[in-house]
């Protein structure tokens, strides 16, 4: 049986060719797919330079110290912060950084070259008085680039590099502290053989060791193929790379394909020891491989990310103002919706999520916010990254009566029997639908007492318990009649459905359930009350009141009047 019943696109996908067509990736015998994260990589976010360059306004110099600044304050120790030699304004950023004082010890300043003298010289400029310095020259590598954009062949385009490496050996000569980076750029779409030749070349110019290693950084600079592949490269570059024990290897995946953040940790898996990207993944065409997302990833998975995003709303705010561009909702772990239940299914599992956590912390007698998380679709406690529980259940026509009642029980601290749940639920959707918008806990409230709420006037009541039961006095007027009238009963509920009847009002209880709101001088009781009249008909009231009878006879009323002149389902 023929299920799948799709056509060819008139798309002319015959125009492209696949990665295998492109690039040989040498078949070794694969580690990574056995290899897990647990450690977190140096990271280096590139948003200053590269993420800058892909903004339709470039950062002006106060969005460029604001940006450095947050960078600092999360935790980043290598920065990469701009294009010296290729603009004024990236220039005297650099300079400023140096002339007032703006970089402390622990942080080191990537700088970004292309491989020309005139440039090299340039950048040098401006790193003058920094402290800690990498200064990173790339050029690109891969076939269409040496052909169309650089009209070099292999050996042409490799004395080009290492002329360039050279000049920067002898720029860095004056500079103690400064180390080396090189990026093949196009990685990933150039011959390995010819990348490792590349990069152990300048191994050998810049004379790496241990205690100054050289960084090879390989980008994924356009995605043309799945993950795996870029792991594969990677690790063939991991296992044979010169002085392996001198080199950091450095990865830069962009995400063209979508799968940037995929490439990066399976990169890191292959060998990879440092990742650069952007925060909220910023960058040109579809972004630089998203930090954010990579970070918290692991905080998910319970390795630290030895990067503090505990109030990520701040750090979203900052990176929105300095790139004016918005982080989109559905973002991972920064959007305002990412920890969002609509759906009825969802909500109920979260709900009752919680209250599980809630139980399992008490009883292991630790903090919720220390205890292990196990919460149905929260891969993380949004409290990690500095979001409440506000936003975590929200209603529309989609939800169900888990939601309703997760709103009003967190906001109003009511917690309505189930079937009392199950019937609001069907008024809340009726409602929802008529208005296709979404619901707050306030207009669940609001609802809830126009549904269900006692509206008539409670007046002069009073109970006498006596031996034989109790004497209910009672005056009240509700459902446009008045009601006047004492009698006696086990209880004060069965005296009030008996002065009911007494006024033509057959009323039987079949359920009534109560909690206390609040505590001390503002606490209330609530009382649930699901009433009949005999033939079928039944209807809840809900009544509030600081006395619990008087919630009681509340509850009941409103009962009774919703079976006499029932609200529409």
């Amino acid at each position: 049986m023929n299920v799948n019943r799709q056509t060819p696109s008139p798309m002319p996908s015959h125009r492209y060719r696949s990665h295998t067509e492109r690039v040989a990736v040498p078949l070794i015998e694969r580690h990574w797919p056995t290899h897990q994260l647990t450690e977190a990589p140096l990271w280096v976010p590139v948003d200053l330079r590269d993420g800058n360059q892909a903004l339709a306004e470039p950062m002006d110099p106060d969005r460029k110290r604001r940006f450095f600044e947050l960078l600092v304050t999360v935790g980043y120790k290598e920065i990469e912060v701009g294009y010296p030699s290729a603009s004024q304004t990236d220039f005297d950023f650099v300079r400023a950084l140096s002339e007032q004082n703006l970089v402390s010890d622990d942080v080191t300043v990537v700088v970004f070259t292309a491989a020309r003298t005139d440039l090299i010289e340039r950048t040098y400029e401006s790193v003058r008085g920094l402290p800690n310095v990498v200064v990173h020259m790339y050029t690109a590598t891969a076939p269409t680039w040496r052909d169309v954009v650089l009209g070099h062949d292999r050996e042409s385009l490799h004395r080009l590099i290492v002329d360039a490496a050279g000049e920067v050996a002898r720029g860095g000569e004056a500079h103690p502290g400064v180390r080396f980076e090189f990026s093949p750029e196009v990685f990933n779409l150039t011959e390995p053989d010819y990348v490792l030749e590349v990069c152990n070349s300048l191994t050998e110019l810049w004379d790496a060791c241990p205690d100054r290693p050289v960084i090879h950084n390989l980008p994924a600079t356009v995605e043309v193929s799945t993950p795996n592949v870029y792991a594969d490269q990677i690790e063939y570059m991991h296992r044979h790379l010169a002085r392996r024990e001198s080199v950091i290897l450095s990865v830069h995946p962009h995400n063209d394909r979508g799968t940037g953040v995929a490439c990066a940790e399976l990169a890191v898996l292959a060998g990879a020891q440092r990742v650069e990207g952007c925060l909220f993944g910023n960058g040109e065409r579809t972004g630089n491989v998203d930090l954010v997302t990579l970070a918290l990833n692991l905080h998910a998975q319970g390795v630290d990310p030895m990067i503090d995003f505990s109030d990520i709303d701040t750090v979203r705010r900052t990176v929105e103002y300095c790139n004016r561009i918005d982080v989109h909702p559905r973002h991972p772990y920064g959007g305002d919706l990412v920890y969002t239940a609509f759906s009825g299914t969802h909500q109920d599992a979260i709900k009752k999520g919680f209250a599980h956590h809630a139980a399992a912390a008490e009883a292991a007698g630790v903090d919720p916010g220390q205890a292990p998380w196990n919460v149905p679709y929260l891969p993380i406690d949004p409290r990690d990254v500095g979001r409440d529980y506000e936003a975590v259940i929200r209603v529309n026509s989609q939800s169900g009566k888990g939601g309703i009642a997760y709103l009003l029980q967190t906001g109003y601290g009511i917690d309505l029997p189930r079937p009392l749940q199950i019937d609001f639920a069907k008024r809340v959707q009726r409602a929802t639908d008529d208005s296709g918008s979404e619901v707050t806990a306030e207009q669940l409230w609001e609802l809830l007492f126009a549904e269900y709420g006692f509206d008539g006037r409670l007046g002069q009541w009073s109970v006498e318990h006596r031996a034989d039961g109790d004497h209910l006095r009672v005056r009240a007027e509700f459902d446009g009649a008045a009601i006047d009238g004492a009698a006696s009963g086990s209880g004060p509920v069965e005296a009030l459905t008996r002065i009911l009847a007494a006024h033509g009002r057959t009323v039987e209880v079949l359920s009534l359930g109560q909690q206390s709101v609040g505590s001390g001088s503002d606490s209330r009781a609530v009382t649930y009350a699901r009433c009949g009249n005999g033939d079928g008909t039944a209807h809840w009231g809900v009544g509030f009141d600081q006395s619990v009878t008087a919630s009681t006879l509340r509850a009941v009323l409103a009962a009774a009047a919703g079976i006499s002149s029932p609200r529409p389902r």
